[in-house]
């Protein structure tokens, strides 16, 4: 039997990794794992290397999705960042940390980025600037 949180958790993720490719990114890697951790969505666009979060809620009953994104989240996400780009390695591209709050809505699901520059994240600190804000 499926776990209904991972239907609506991969929903989201398919809602997002659709509006990025929508909007002209490409999608480089979903759901990258390693013993330490798993990357969402990795995307790219422009010469910029997105690192993409994704929550999906149906509901504010645990809070919002961005807030599950904790300071102790993204400094995890910050190392896996680190491990994808020894990998796959950058070509210089300015890097970007992303979160995509979803939400279930009657018709689809409520997408909003917040992006979060390399530096920011470096030093800890989360800007709330809204990228997009899309139906599906």
């Amino acid at each position: 039997m499926t776990d209904p949180r991972r239907v609506v958790g991969q929903a989201g993720e398919d809602a997002v990794a659709t509006w990025y490719a929508a909007a002209g990114y490409e999608v480089l890697d979903r759901n990258w794992r390693v013993r330490e951790g798993e990357l969402d969505l990795v995307v790219c666009n422009a010469g910029t290397i997105a690192f993409c979060e994704v929550k999906t809620r149906r509901g504010d009953a645990f809070g919002s999705p961005a807030e599950a994104v904790t300071i102790r989240k993204q400094h995890r996400l910050r190392r896996l960042a680190g491990r994808w780009l020894s990998e796959h390695g950058s070509g210089g591209a300015t890097l970007r940390f992303d979160v995509a709050a979803v939400r279930s809505v009657a018709d689809g699901y409520l997408v909003r980025l917040v992006g979060i520059t390399d530096r920011e994240a470096a030093a800890g600190s989360y800007q709330d600037t809204v990228t997009v804000t899309v139906s599906f």
